[in-house]
């Protein structure tokens, strides 16, 4: 009798997230309590995997983010912004996009709300490192991208008005 072991999901990612990479962040998820290494290697290992899906990038920044590795937190945000354009058919540069505004519908699919989601936390991790002036500059731009405010980056204006006052 052969046994299998179940990992149990602590995580609910995106549905469309292929099963491997899926059961890989799990197990990161349950290491990044007990073994950062571990973890570390296995949020790497499910980006190796399929490095189109955006749920890798997601995760692996707010890992970095809690272990407070802000510059691999910003380094990964900047990747998945870029996979997320690329998939979306839209300019990476969050400056251009707001250029071009009423062509992009950043409303539109997962991809493009990833990529507003993601901006706003590329302006918390700006802040967190004392950036203000550049999470600043994210934000306002984030504002016209999102006026919705369906990523919830009005949570990060408070906090960046909070630490101009």
């Amino acid at each position: 009798m052969s046994s299998v072991a179940f990992i149990e999901e602590r995580v609910l990612f995106s549905p469309n997230i292929p099963i491997e990479v899926n059961n890989l962040l799990q197990a990161a998820v349950a290491a990044s309590s007990v073994d950062q290494r571990k973890a570390e290697t296995l949020f790497l290992q499910a980006q190796a995997l399929d490095s189109h899906c955006l749920q890798t990038y997601f995760a692996l920044y707010k890992f970095y983010f809690f272990q407070k590795r802000l510059d691999d937190a910003e380094r990964i945000v900047l990747a998945g912004l870029e996979e997320s354009a690329n998939q979306g058919g839209f300019p990476s540069d969050y400056r251009r996009l707001v250029g071009d505004g009423k062509k992009w519908n950043l409303y539109a699919n997962e991809c493009t709300f990833f990529y507003l989601y993601t901006l706003k936390a590329l302006a918390f991790i700006k802040l967190r490192l004392g950036f203000n002036l550049d999470a600043q500059l994210v934000l306002s731009h984030l504002q016209q991208l999102d006026p919705e405010d369906l990523s919830g980056a009005s949570v990060i204006m408070d906090l960046a008005a909070g630490v101009n006052e």
